[in-house]
């Protein structure tokens, strides 16, 4: 009996001790955790806010991006922030300074999901091109921020232009995974740091269809077909799920974003044309467990319209691209309107250095093509397209996109209605900074890249 009851004692004691053992690792764990989520996370944004001043935006026709229209409103911004949209009869503030908009019209700034500004600069020439690591089919180790030249003078172009006051820098489409993507605010810096959008989500930049079973196809190595493309994803995301289940005694960059969006942290924003792929792609995404943010391009979004509701997927899609591949054959310009018509989320993306400047004429063109067919989509809606969506789908409409109170005081006041050709922005806010104003010569940037060689210009 005493040795029974000392081998009780003995197992006891064990149990204890290997209870403590565990306690400790546990506690630890949880300390490393907090001590990781306490660092700051690398290449972090360093972007201030320029200085601004109270403003009042009155008289103009106000559209929120949320679908609401206010004529005759009243837009109040102060310290970066929105503090207040409605009619005539809002008060403005005494020391607001009080801009008169009879006969103009006052958006939320413009947003870009699919830019290349930065990572495919002007001028264009190879010494310049850092958009697509093309050297693996998938490199989700690659970061858009790591190319990312803040001189580019589209950037100045796109703000004076188009009224851009936020973008999203993606990798090119050769890779069925091309790295993360950057979200900017349009602001002079002499960083990408100095641009990063405050507490923006990263987004995983994928592709499907021709672009990558070509390239790697054209150097005779997997995937060269479309089959080709989903086994090289379904392998990667397997691969990343044991790693998200590991240790992570040895790090891997790529596995890192992969991990990532399975744990909803990163976005998905795929590059994809055609209905079936679409399809494909929802399938292989629930199978791994991710979700797909948006479908970009994406010219036969029409044809499942239905099944991009039910998912909760935006379509980002140009308003008139078609028939240039043979993945964009059955584009079609009444994509857009048809996507609204069945409630689905729509988004205008540029893709183009020069069609970053005119998002919103995009736009009035996708909506004059639903308008042919029968299908009419209100202004106030459309206005939504390059604005508030395109926020929601980077993971940034808690912050910017509409015009509502506590937002960031990204703010554009165009000279006529922004669906005109022959409207533009005549002043332009980022967070309660104008930036840009076409009446003052001394608030029109350019890029310093475009005052020319040492000796060259008029500068006195």
């Amino acid at each position: 009996m005493r040795v029974m009851a000392g081998k009780r004692r003995l197992a006891s004691g064990v149990a204890l001790g290997l209870a403590l053992c565990l306690t400790t690792q546990a506690a630890d764990a949880r300390k490393k955790d907090k001590d990781a989520k306490d660092q700051p996370a690398p290449y972090a944004s360093t972007y201030r806010p320029y200085p601004g001043r109270p403003t009042a935006l009155v008289g103009a026709t106000v559209y929120d991006g949320r679908g609401g229209r206010i004529d005759n409103g009243t837009v109040l911004f102060e310290n970066g922030k929105v503090v207040g949209v409605g009619g005539a009869d809002l008060a403005v503030p005494a020391g607001y300074d009080r801009i008169e908009g009879a006969g103009k019209f006052v958006t939320p700034g413009v947003i870009d999901i699919h830019s290349h500004l930065g990572v495919y600069p002007s001028p264009a020439v190879e010494a310049l091109a850092d958009g697509n690591e093309m050297t693996s089919p998938t490199t989700p180790d690659v970061w858009a921020e790591h190319s990312v030249w803040p001189q580019d003078p589209g950037f100045t172009r796109a703000l004076v232009n188009g009224g851009v006051t936020a973008l999203e820098i993606l990798p090119g489409s050769g890779n069925l995974m091309g790295g993360r993507s950057v979200t900017l605010k349009n602001v002079p810096s002499i960083t990408v740091q100095g641009m990063k959008f405050p507490g923006a989500p990263y987004s995983l930049k994928m592709a499907c269809g021709e672009n990558p079973k070509r390239v790697y196809g054209e150097r005779n190595q997997k995937p060269s077909t479309r089959m080709g493309n989903f086994s090289v994803d379904r392998q990667a995301w397997i691969d990343a799920k044991k790693y998200k289940d590991g240790d992570h005694a040895e790090r891997d960059l790529g596995k890192d974003t992969l991990e990532g969006v399975l744990k909803g942290e990163i976005l998905v924003q795929n590059h994809c044309y055609r209905a079936d792929e679409m399809a494909q792609v929802l399938d292989m995404a629930k199978e791994m467990g991710y979700k797909v943010t948006a479908f970009h391009h994406a010219v036969e979004a029409y044809k499942i319209a239905d099944m991009l509701k039910a998912n909760d997927v935006c379509a980002a899609v140009w308003a008139d691209w078609y028939g240039f591949k043979m993945e964009a054959y059955d584009g079609i310009p009444e994509n857009a309107a048809l996507l609204a018509k069945a409630g689905a989320c729509v988004i205008i993306h540029s893709d183009d250095e020069n069609g970053i400047q005119r998002l919103n004429q995009a736009a009035a063109r996708a909506q004059a093509s639903g308008r042919r067919i029968g299908v009419d989509i209100p202004d106030a809606q459309v206005i939504g397209w390059f604005t508030y969506n395109a926020a929601k789908a980077m993971g940034i409409a808690d912050k910017t996109g509409s015009l509502e109170a506590g937002k960031m005081a990204d703010v554009v006041l165009w000279n006529g209605n922004p669906l005109s050709v022959y409207s533009r922005p005549e002043k332009v806010w980022v967070d309660g900074a104008m930036l840009y104003d076409a009446d003052n010569p001394k608030l029109k940037p350019v890029s310093d890249f475009e005052l020319g060689q040492p000796g060259e210009g008029d500068v006195k």
